[in-house]
């Protein structure tokens, strides 16, 4: 506001002086002629005056990154600090969701390391957390080598999942609410056309551009690693059942679940890893249809009690039976944490683009598998709050 004032006593000054050398010259210049005088400083002034604003609001601009409107899932910061190459723009941005909560937090850090290190894309973070922990990740982030990456972390708001699940202590993803924020996709990155979710558990060792770049068929809303495919057939779960078809997931003795006339022997797939068609997804309302499914289990129980167990994987498998597209299976070699003991090859391993320790053997865990491999991205807490298990156990066992 003082700028306008200086600027409109300025222009008064010029009109003034203006006018006394006309006096001056007796006349010489017509009364018209001061008009148009007055008025060309008058819209000199204008101008000064909306540049003025316009870089007030260019500046305010650049630095909102809050999403007004969104319902549940709320921004909480965002940080550009990156290299020239991915803020002048000229490369697509690869949007990354990844889950972060509290006791796996390290495991996210692990995650984000190698896939930062394994790029020169414009890889930008949406890290989703609850409240509690995003002091804790922000200042995890901010003390390492990770300070400058790209992220965005976001606030997953419990409510959405009111009437859509219920506490079993059979099934442990019941009481973990971020295990659900992959059904939420076009909220979390709601202006970008594509985008890969993971989970927490997994290394990354290869270029994230190619699988960004995994082709989906037209339709296709989502590209998973089949559960059939050749890496995955190489592991046999003790004690799991069928875990590589539909029957591992749903109850076919319910009614609602023979009437989808889904075979039962269809492959699944892991949700684990994905790109998604973000455009597609809200064309075809996928969140809205894996909500229907999450209320349906709560009041009929519609998934497997006794193989799978997993309450994440059916909702998906439902909406997108036969409607998806596959990605390469180097791009999520699995079951690293379906046991303590080794599966694959040093030589298989190496060749993985991303390791997935699904299961219950994750590797900051007390016992794991390719504990070695998963160390070379771990970044110790700078706070202390997340420490490695099995590193305690040795220690314990030293005294």
């Amino acid at each position: 506001m003082a700028t306008v004032m200086y600027l409109l006593t300025l222009g008064a000054c010029f009109c003034f002086v203006g006018l006394k050398t006309n006096i001056r010259q007796k006349r010489k210049m017509s009364f018209r002629k001061v008009n148009i005088v007055i008025l060309v400083l008058a819209v000199a002034l204008f101008l000064l005056v909306l540049h003025h604003n316009f870089l007030g609001l260019s500046s305010l601009l650049r630095n909102e990154v809050s999403d007004s409107g969104i319902v549940g899932l709320q921004p909480v910061d965002f940080i550009p600090n990156a290299p020239q190459r991915v803020v002048d723009g000229r490369e697509e941005e690869i949007p990354v969701v990844i889950a972060a909560s509290e006791d796996r937090l390290g495991g996210a850090i692990a995650a984000i390391n190698s896939i930062q290190h394994n790029t020169r894309s414009n890889v930008i973070f949406y890290i989703v957390t609850l409240n509690g922990t995003a002091d804790h990740l922000r200042s995890w982030l901010s003390s390492s080598n990770l300070k400058r990456i790209r992220y965005k972390i976001v606030n997953f708001d419990t409510k959405l999942l009111e009437g859509k699940v219920k506490e079993d202590p059979d099934q442990g993803e019941s009481i973990k609410p971020l295990t659900f924020a992959r059904f939420y996709l076009p909220i979390l990155v709601p202006r970008a056309k594509k985008a890969i979710y993971m989970d927490d558990d997994v290394i990354v060792q290869g270029d994230i551009l190619a699988l960004y770049n995994t082709p989906l068929k037209p339709g296709h809303a989502a590209a998973f690693s089949e559960d059939c495919d050749s890496t995955s057939a190489k592991v046999v779960i003790r004690g799991a059942g069928n875990q590589y078809n539909y029957i591992g997931y749903l109850d076919y003795k319910k009614e609602r679940i023979r009437e989808l006339s889904m075979k039962a022997s269809t492959c699944s797939f892991n949700p684990g890893v994905f790109v998604a068609n973000l455009t597609e997804w809200r064309r075809q309302n996928i969140t809205n249809q894996l909500e229907k499914w999450m209320k349906l289990n709560v009041e009929e129980g519609l998934y497997s009690r006794t193989l799978a167990g997993s309450i994440t994987t059916p909702p998906l498998l439902i909406v997108f039976y036969q409607q998806h597209s596959t990605i390469d299976p180097m791009w999520n070699v699995r079951h690293l944490g379906s046991s303590a003991g080794k599966r694959y090859s040093p030589q298989f391993v190496k060749a993985a683009k991303l390791l997935h320790w699904n299961g219950h053997f994750k590797p900051w865990g007390r016992t794991a598998s390719y504990t070695d491999v998963w160390e070379k991205w771990y970044i110790p807490d700078p706070t202390g709050k997340f420490s490695l298990i099995r590193r305690h156990v040795e220690i314990s066992n030293t005294k």
